[in-house]
């Protein structure tokens, strides 16, 4: 007999007005079986539907809910549609292959995660349904039933569920790369930066209880959660151990310096040379003026200097000191600048003609200027200056700051050069505090350059500079000392030039303390000090100078940069202040904090400020 083609759902609409209960029960079971094809006439009846299903007595009330979440879902009303699959209870099967399925479950993860980042992160006491978590709970075991661990992993990571996360780790066939694959998703899904870093404690943890241990991701781990000690402790067992222990120690050598802040590497070769003495570390030879700069001289070399007798037994074999020149060359970033620096000058096709014909077109300054740019860019770190000592005599016509940026420039042109800094610069750099070297803007321009050469490199030149900052007399020169300083501490968080700076911005001189506020940023960069903001906003605030307000609105944001929420509280003081430059500080700070995260929230609100903040500097 052939299947009776209905071409309406009238008749069946109608039984639901029988009292009878299984008549009713019939009733809705055809109405499931066709809600898909005559959903518009069943949404006439609906309310008839819930009133059924908020009747407790009704024995099929689950029936009646999960006949009105198909409904509602037709209707395009997805949260109803979720409300109802949820009193639906067993009746809404999340195992069934449907289009209704799949995105009811998405509403219910959605709804699930925004619930549990309020309870979490925000640490907002709400309740979660318990129909709701039931739900998501069987979408987790069903991931796990049909082994898609990595899609359990992610999706626990959004709903803040660690536990169902470490269970997608353990339960996986191949855990090593499940762990690869969980170290790279973690750092990019959580933007909430103590959650992240209890998850990466987690991580370490169940990599510290494989059979074979990855170091490398180890140290990965400790270095967000700056651990510095730990990462200190491994590096000392594998350059005691194997050659094969030894490589590792390299290539985590290379990640540190790559990775990590100038700050967290100077703390690991403090701790490291204490039992693994550096063989190329020489008593250093302290200059006269060095010795009168005080604590200050003596804290800028102390790290790289000092050598510390080592209280172990330690080889000194040729082998054993070879392996651990090597070490520290890699960990002080000498061997990755080189590596660098051979492939810029390998690799230089630049076409100096283009420059050649720019020069000999345009009469403008600003091009001129353009132009001097153009070309540090495009021989950055190539040491190659033939555009410039072939048209010396065009160079010449540099005046007053494009003088500056000229002089700077040699500094990207030469970057990772530093052995021989100093030489290369040595006809611009002051020869003494009144300034008699190449003209001020010469000099203050050769001292930024100097921090360009040793950006975010800075041990073996931050003395030296200290030392002519403090000695210059002339604005500019202190100008490009305060620049030059704050490239080559970066991300150091030291103290004594924190101060050294902060005394040339209470100067409160315009061209100083522009460059002063940006250097600050500088030092501090990431560090996200509290002192350190409150000083320079609350100078921000008292400053008539423009420049140095616009110095320090770029300067608080480095401070934050990639600290993720720990910065939305200052973001919203910033940009709810009454001064412009402020909130354009707020602005930076949005930028450098979630730098590189594509964060949907930073991004709405850059665009809210976009289209409601009246005024051109936001």
């Amino acid at each position: 007999m052939s299947s009776i083609c209905l071409n309406s759902a009238g008749g069946v609409i109608a039984l639901l007005e029988e009292k009878n209960p299984t008549i009713k029960h019939y009733a809705l079971q055809k109405l499931d079986d066709i809600v898909d094809q005559f959903w518009t006439e069943i949404s006439e009846v609906v309310g008839k539907i819930e009133v059924l299903y908020e009747d407790e007595h009704f024995a099929d009330r689950q029936l009646a809910a999960l006949i009105s979440s198909k409904v509602y879902y037709h209707l395009g009303a997805y949260e109803d549609a979720m409300n109802f699959a949820l009193g639906a209870g067993d009746k809404f099967d999340v195992n069934v292959k449907s289009e209704y399925v799949d995105t009811i479950l998405s509403q219910c993860l959605d709804e699930y995660v925004k619930l549990r980042i309020k309870i979490k992160d925000e640490k907002e006491a709400l309740e979660i349904d318990t129909r709701l978590e039931s739900v998501v709970n069987r979408m987790f075991l069903k991931c796990f039933e049909e082994q898609k661990f990595k899609l359990a992993a992610g999706m626990s990571l959004e709903a803040r569920r660690v536990d169902f996360f470490v269970d997608s780790i353990k339960q996986s066939e191949d855990t090593p790369s499940m762990l690869i694959y969980c170290m790279k998703i973690v750092l990019s899904l959580i933007d909430h930066r103590e959650f992240r870093n209890y998850v990466l404690g987690v991580l370490v943890r169940i990599f510290l209880e494989q059979d074979v241990l990855d170091y490398v991701l180890i140290c990965q781990c400790y270095v967000f959660l700056n651990e510095h000690q730990a990462v200190t402790g491994i590096l000392e067992n594998l350059m005691l151990g194997s050659d094969e222990d030894t490589l590792i120690a390299f290539q985590i050598a290379f990640d540190l310096y790559e990775n990590s802040s100038q700050s967290f590497l100077s703390k690991v070769i403090e701790s490291l040379t204490v039992k693994l003495p550096n063989p190329d570390m020489k008593t250093p030879v302290k200059k006269p003026v060095e010795a009168a700069t005080g604590e200050a001289g003596t804290d800028a070399m102390e790290v790289e200097d000092t050598p510390v007798p080592s209280p172990l037994v330690v080889s000194t074999s040729v082998e054993s000191n070879t392996k651990r020149s090597h070490f520290y060359a890699i960990l002080y970033g000498n061997s990755t600048i080189a590596l660098h620096q051979e492939f810029l000058i390998r690799n230089n096709h630049t076409d100096i003609q283009v420059l050649k014909n720019i020069k000999e077109f345009v009469r403008y300054s600003i091009t001129h200027n353009a132009t001097i740019i153009s070309n540090a860019v495009m021989c950055y770190g190539t040491t190659s200056d033939v555009f410039l000592r072939g048209n010396l005599e065009w160079l010449g016509k540099a005046q007053n700051w494009a003088k500056f940026t000229a002089t700077s420039s040699l500094g990207l042109i030469h970057w990772g050069h530093e052995g021989e800094a100093l030489k290369v610069m040595s006809t611009y750099l002051p020869k003494d505090s009144s300034g008699s070297g190449g003209g001020a803007y010469a000099e203050g321009g050769s001292l930024y350059a100097l921090g360009l050469i040793h950006a975010n490199h800075g041990h073996n030149i931050i003395g030296y500079l200290q030392e002519q900052l403090t000695a210059a007399s002339s604005e500019v020169v202190q100008h490009g000392g305060c620049l030059g300083l704050g490239l080559a501490a970066m991300g150091t968080a030291r103290g004594d030039i924190f101060d050294l700076l902060l005394q040339h911005l209470h100067k409160s001189e315009a061209v100083i303390g522009e460059a002063a506020g940006i250097a600050l940023g500088l030092v501090m960069l990431g560090s996200a000090n509290e002192e350190a903001i409150k000083v320079m906003i609350e100078y921000a605030k008292e400053t008539p100078h423009e420049k140095i307000l616009r110095g320090l609105a770029i300067g608080i944001s480095l401070i934050m940069y990639a600290t993720l929420d720990d910065a939305d509280v200052l973001i919203e003081t910033l940009l709810a202040d009454k001064d412009p430059l402020l909130r354009r500080s707020g602005i930076y700070t949005i930028a450098m904090d979630y730098c590189g995260t594509g964060n949907n929230k930073a991004i709405r609100k850059l665009l809210h400020v976009a289209v409601s903040d009246v005024d051109d500097h936001v």
